[in-house]
């Protein structure tokens, strides 16, 4: 992927060498934060291990430093710099285009754990967008991890794929989607509740899709080969994958973000197309369909 030597975002905020100098306990926080592990399908036991005992939302004493950042780290830092602009130049056009104004959204990256909008959330939540504060929360350690799963390969842009899933969230909570399923939370059993979040998450891939398609239109940043890395990407954070892996079988009726097969046909859509009105179909078409 082709990113150095653009236009760097001012809307990213870097705490990896800062940590919480008070912590306070927050009952509220502590539920949004386990709901999107619940999502995530991540073990909430555990997760309320990593958050320990006070895992609630940051209290008045503010943050202090604790160290450098490395070389690998700033670098890191000045990618996801150059990917928010991209994101915020083609949401921008994009939005301007359709006579509305888009309001840009704030990454924030941290190391371990990170006080939010949404509750005090530690890595092991993975990168996710906070609608309270309209922030995306991302630990670049997680960077590695593809890396690892792309055997050492270039992994640039299945990173920025990740970067415009959640900044497909950020659109989606914009547009009125994401409050379209919230409400359906309070209404659906958790079964078909789950068919809701994977259509957001769907859709949130459908976006990132979308925006490599005009990025590409205006950046010129994909190079050969890095779709097909991004795709094994998303395949591998498929709902099916993750569970096949993880306790040997799979339970469709439990998935939250999309099969493997299905995170990449949208991505790809989107790619493809570029075509906003499309966004509907992800909610309307017969969940089968998908």
């Amino acid at each position: 992927m082709r990113w150095e030597g653009g236009r760097k975002s001012e809307n990213v905020e870097d705490r990896r060498n800062m940590k919480p100098a008070v912590m306070a306990a927050g009952g509220l926080g502590v539920m949004v934060v386990m709901v999107i592990a619940a999502l995530l399908g991540l073990d909430p036991k555990k997760v309320q291990q990593v958050m320990g005992p006070g895992g609630g939302q940051a209290g008045r004493g503010g943050q202090v430093a604790q160290r450098e950042l490395t070389k690998e780290e700033k670098e890191d830092g000045e990618f996801v710099k150059a990917v928010m602009a991209f994101t915020e130049d083609v949401w921008t056009e994009q939005f301007s285009r359709a006579g509305e104004k888009y309001v840009k959204p704030t990454m924030v990256l941290f190391s371990q754990a990170v006080d939010t909008g949404c509750g005090r959330a530690p890595s092991a939540v993975g990168p996710f967008y906070c609608p309270a504060d309209r922030k995306v929360y991302l630990d670049p350690s997680f960077f590695e991890e593809l890396r690892v799963k792309m055997g050492g390969s270039d992994a640039r842009f299945s990173q920025a794929y990740v970067i415009a899933h959640e900044i497909g969230h950020h659109v989606q909570n914009l547009l009125g989607y994401s409050e379209i399923v919230d409400r359906k939370r309070q209404t659906e059993s958790k079964a078909e509740f789950n068919k809701w979040s994977v259509r957001l998450e769907l859709q949130a891939d459908y976006l990132a899709g979308v925006w490599a398609h005009y990025g590409q239109e205006k950046f010129t940043f994909i190079e050969p080969g890095d779709v097909a890395t991004a795709m094994k990407s998303a395949q591998a954070i498929g709902d099916d994958r993750i569970q096949k892996n993880a306790r040997g079988f799979t339970s469709p009726e439990s998935y939250t973000h999309g099969t493997s097969e299905q995170r990449t046909k949208w991505f790809r859509e989107g790619l493809k197309t570029g075509d906003l009105n499309r966004l509907k179909d992800l909610f309307e078409l017969p969940y089968g369909e998908l």
